[in-house]
């Protein structure tokens, strides 16, 4: 019998998850970006989670992992601009 936080690594391996990283320069910062199949044509793009930094941005979703990433681009660049605006 496998207890929830032992099945974990067998699911993983037996399901492997193409992710597609984008680096991108916004607002002077690096943001890495991954982008995970999560059903026939549909991805979710989200900014990579580093080792004890909490992540709270919420996810974007397009047909292709392209669409998925370009969605948060766009975003994270909007917020940058409202950011710098504010702080004038």
């Amino acid at each position: 019998m496998c207890v929830a936080a032992a099945c974990w690594p067998r699911a993983l391996a037996l399901m492997p998850t193409p992710i597609q990283r984008f680096e991108q320069q916004i607002g002077g910062r690096l943001y890495v970006i991954e982008a995970s199949p999560v059903h026939a044509n549909r991805w979710r793009a989200q900014i990579a989670r580093r080792h004890g930094v909490p992540s709270a941005l919420m996810p974007f979703y397009g047909a292709t992992a392209d669409e998925a990433a370009s969605q948060l681009v766009r975003w994270l660049a909007l917020a940058h601009q409202r950011a710098a605006g504010a702080a004038s």
